[in-house]
């Protein structure tokens, strides 16, 4: 029976990559289903044993651990070196689309708390 290991969906190509390679590395017997076109069914990584899932698991829950460390070390520098652009820089350099999205922000909002408002 397979046992599912990991989504996908939303997940950058230099992630998938450093998994796959973190799989072959360590031997997994592992298989990949991709994305459907238009997003209907996720894709994911996968394994037909149970054992072979939990080792997996064992692997990701580490190399995700590191990841994540990783990714907000790295913001942490971009933030210090000031590559990060504040809510007034993206304002100044795409003011309708940050004003367009903070209406739809509020139109969704007042939509949500209307009926709660109005007795």
């Amino acid at each position: 029976m397979p046992h599912f290991l990991m989504n996908l969906r939303h997940v950058p190509d230099d992630e998938a990559e450093e998994i796959r390679a973190l799989f072959e590395e360590h031997g997994v017997d592992y298989y990949e289903t991709p994305p459907s076109r238009w997003g209907i069914s996720m894709g994911g990584f996968w394994t037909r044993d149970g054992a072979e899932a939990e080792r997996a698991r064992a692997l990701l829950a580490t190399y995700q651990q590191s990841r994540s460390d990783t990714q907000r070390a790295e913001y942490s520098r971009r933030l210090a070196a000031g590559e990060v652009p504040s809510f007034g820089q993206r304002l100044m350099r795409r003011p309708l689309t940050v004003l367009a999205t903070l209406l739809a922000v509020a139109l969704i909002l007042g939509l949500s708390v209307a009926p709660f408002l109005s007795w």
